[in-house]
């Protein structure tokens, strides 16, 4: 037969490995980018579908005089060239292309 183990209540569990939750802000995380996206401001009709879509928030926006929102370019120490940007772009627009990273 099969000795019982004893369950342990929660403040008898033992202390884990905690890692404070991070972002990448303090680091520049774009360096290996094979490819970058390079954003068009006269064909662009700030959507804003770009930067809903960008999964590090390499696109930025800024306030204008209406206090709307309006692109105002791209991070690149941040931007990791993955292109979702360039394909949630309308396809009418293309305000944003993918070219090969120049080092």
């Amino acid at each position: 037969m099969k000795k019982e183990e004893k369950k342990l209540t929660a403040a008898e569990l033992p202390i884990g490995g905690i890692i404070e939750a991070g972002t990448a802000v303090n680091f520049h995380t774009g360096s290996w980018r094979s490819e970058r996206p390079v954003w068009n401001k006269e064909k662009c009709i700030n959507c804003l579908v770009c930067w809903i879509s960008c999964p590090d928030s390499s696109i930025k926006v800024v306030p204008d005089e209406r206090k709307t929102s309006i692109i105002a370019g791209i991070d690149y120490d941040h931007c990791k060239g993955c292109g979702i940007c360039a394909k949630e772009c309308p396809p009418k627009v293309k305000a944003i292309v993918m070219e090969q990273e120049r080092k």
